[in-house]
């Protein structure tokens, strides 16, 4: 079963539901797009009951915007529960806290920012909203005299994405101060099954530009990148599945790998997998449609999946807003020019960016010989591409 919800839905998720006839919950943003679709719309008190007689069954949103509807509706399947161990990052490292014992936290409110005593936090650290989402309002503190530049920051932060997501979301009324996690960054997408096993379905390597570098901008997949961290996740996830005892639940969970290979998860996020649909980037790179996987419990063979993939990776490239520019000074964003720059774009995804303040995604397919282009994106600041 499916709950679409904003910001966005692909064409790639719209195609699953249609082809599969997956029950869909009938909301406007579902209604909005079903023109042209075949969908398996069902009003709400029917898409209820047929939770209801169904028991424990997959249910899969692209946006966490459905959290509120979830939590007024479903609480018999015990899912507003579980959501609220992941979504909220302060809940979730007391869920953690039995794996790692030793790992800093603490929850601070957004207007008590001021009273930390920073010469007492061991640094560096990282600082961001309790409930957040897109690495908006995250920021790494090396130094006490950086605080006062990253409070001013978050305060201009604040102002500017309050109410551009819903609070289940984006709350930045709590922010979580936590110990920096050392080690290379990943993304996953994966889901429990109705026994409470972990399936992967992928691994994205999220690589950064300098060491305060904190923003999304490019995250890839690859032969190699699964053959090496696979059984690592498995193992924790089996950990964190015992925790929280979940089943049927897809997550996107960040976390960091160390040189002595110890792993420890940054944030998950329950009932989806990589956000704004960029999960189908696990089509393009291994033909495997994450949402149908889930829903109708599939497992990858990575083996034979793998197999004649060597020297390529597979990247998703986020677009985002150079520091300090005013959106609305925006006249347009060259496209055009940006896919030129590529050896072998797979597909680009242009989004509002006057109102979500960024300009969309682009996935990409580069061999290794060619990875100067990504190292090149990674650095930009996307000015080459944009006429105020």
């Amino acid at each position: 079963m499916i709950i679409l919800d904003h910001p966005y839905v692909s064409e790639f998720l719209l195609d699953t539901a249609e082809a599969l006839q997956i029950p869909v919950l009938k909301n406007d943003v579902a209604v909005g797009l079903s023109a042209g679709k075949k969908l398996r719309l069902l009003e709400e008190a029917e898409f209820v009951e047929l939770m209801k007689t169904r028991g424990s069954c997959p249910l899969y949103s692209n946006s966490e915007d459905s959290i509120g509807w979830i939590a007024e509706n479903l609480g018999f399947t015990g899912l507003p529960e579980k959501i609220e161990f992941f979504k909220n990052k302060v809940k979730f490292r007391e869920l953690l806290q039995r794996i790692y014992p030793d790992f800093y936290f603490r929850g601070v409110e957004f207007g008590k920012l001021d009273e930390v005593r920073v010469e007492e936090i061991e640094k560096p650290f990282i600082i961001k909203p309790a409930v957040g989402f897109f690495s908006l309002g995250v920021h790494k503190v090396s130094a006490d005299e950086e605080w006062a530049s990253v409070l001013q920051s978050i305060r201009e932060e604040v102002e500017e994405i309050r109410g551009r997501y819903p609070v289940q979301v984006l709350d930045a009324g709590q922010f979580i101060i936590e110990g920096n996690i050392e080690g290379d960054e990943f993304a996953v997408d994966a889901y429990f099954n109705s026994e409470g096993r972990p399936v992967v379905l992928n691994i994205f390597k999220h690589i950064f530009s300098s060491e305060s570098d904190v923003s999304d901008r490019v995250y890839f997949t690859s032969k190699e990148v699964i053959e090496t961290y696979r059984e690592t996740v498995e193992d924790l996830l089996k950990e964190i599945g015992k925790l929280a005892g979940l089943k049927n639940f897809p997550l996107h969970i960040e976390l960091r790998v160390g040189e002595d290979r110890r792993i420890q998860p940054i944030e998950l996020n329950p009932m989806r997998f990589a956000g704004w649909c960029t999960t189908d980037i696990a089509y393009f790179a291994y033909g495997i449609n994450t949402y149908r996987y889930f829903l109708e419990q599939l497992e990858p063979d990575w083996e034979k999946i793998l197999e004649g993939r060597e020297g390529k990776n597979y990247c998703l490239i986020v677009l985002d807003k150079p520091a300090g520019l005013d959106m609305k000074d925006v006249k347009v964003f060259d496209y055009e020019k940006l896919l030129s720059d590529f050896e072998k774009p797979l597909e680009l995804r242009k989004v509002d960016y006057g109102k979500y303040g960024f300009f969309g995604f682009l996935f990409a397919e580069n061999r290794a010989e060619k990875w100067g282009e990504i190292e090149r994106i990674l650095k930009s600041d996307l000015k080459e591409y944009i006429t105020l």
